[in-house]
């Protein structure tokens, strides 16, 4: 079995999991891919070049890590394996102590894929081709940058206009993204399996505009009418490019859905418990994705 490995080098522990994991994967009847930075930690395991011969994916990290392992994979069926190395880790599936238990999990199949919908996001120019294009697996977001001035978007669902909205930015989320930056803005939580698409205006000027839940097929266009020059669009947090006047952002359900590796006792209501604090457990104050 080849389980592909990317991590964040921010994490001290992380060579001290390196070293487990090639400790371990013998055993296992498994063969480690790294990706370059890691391989240089590690200075050992195969070279992580062609993410289509893995038969899984392992995350070292937070949620951000796990966000760029989905991208690396986004085309492919392989489940990722999330391994927390932070704080929270909404989205991973365990902590380094566990990581044993869940490489033989992986290893052996005793686990269950979880398909998490994704959006295919497309920046078009003000001639209506293609500048960038991204899979997201939480959001996609449009906002202002630094300048301290509302925008105004014109927001069409296939093809009809909703609203233009008076706001600071819109995100559009995945269920998966409903516990990130759109639950900050006031969004709805949705559960990660029921399929559908979520706009939340981020600091909309009209008590009138509020979240909304769309069919996942439906087709979001998002138009810039006022507002500064330069707006930005940011993709899970992490990429994105400039965006202005003219110029469109077309979001739908992507073909390539994510699969997680989801154990028995990693239900999403236990993580929203020990994760957000509800029922005045976990850590409260750190909610988010």
């Amino acid at each position: 079995m080849r389980i592909g490995v990317v991590g964040h080098r921010g994490y001290d522990g992380l060579p001290d999991v390196l070293r487990t994991l090639l400790q371990l994967a013998p055993e296992l009847g498994v063969e480690l891919v790294l990706e370059p930075d890691l391989h240089d930690i590690a200075g050992a395991g195969a070279l992580l070049d062609d993410p289509t011969t893995l038969d899984a994916l392992l995350t070292l990290g937070g949620d951000g890590t796990l966000l760029r392992g989905a991208r690396l994979v986004a085309t492919t069926d392989i489940p990722i394996l999330g391994v927390n190395l932070g704080r929270l880790g909404f989205l991973t599936t365990c902590s380094e102590d566990e990581l044993e238990q869940a490489l033989a999990n992986l290893a052996s199949g005793t686990y269950t894929a979880e398909r998490r919908m994704a959006l295919d996001v497309r920046a078009l120019g003000r001639d209506g081709l293609e500048m960038k294009r991204w899979i997201a697996l939480n959001d996609v977001v449009l906002h202002k940058g630094g300048f301290a001035r509302v925008v105004r978007l014109k927001v069409s669902a296939d093809g009809e206009e909703i609203a233009t909205y008076a706001a600071d930015g819109i995100v559009v989320s995945t269920p998966t993204g409903s516990t990130a930056y759109s639950l900050s803005a006031g969004g709805p939580v949705v559960f990660p399996t029921v399929e559908s698409i979520v706009l939340t205006p981020v600091s909309a000027h009209t008590l009138a505009i509020r979240p909304l839940v769309l069919s996942p097929d439906a087709e979001i266009m998002v138009q810039a009418e006022d507002g500064p020059e330069e707006l930005l669009v940011t993709v899970d947090g992490q990429v994105g490019t400039t965006f202005c006047m003219g110029e469109s952002l077309v979001i739908r359900r992507s073909a390539h859905p994510v699969r997680l590796a989801r154990f028995a006792d990693t239900t999403f209501f236990a993580r929203l418990r020990t994760k957000l604090g509800w029922g005045g457990l976990g850590d409260a104050d750190n909610a988010g994705n």
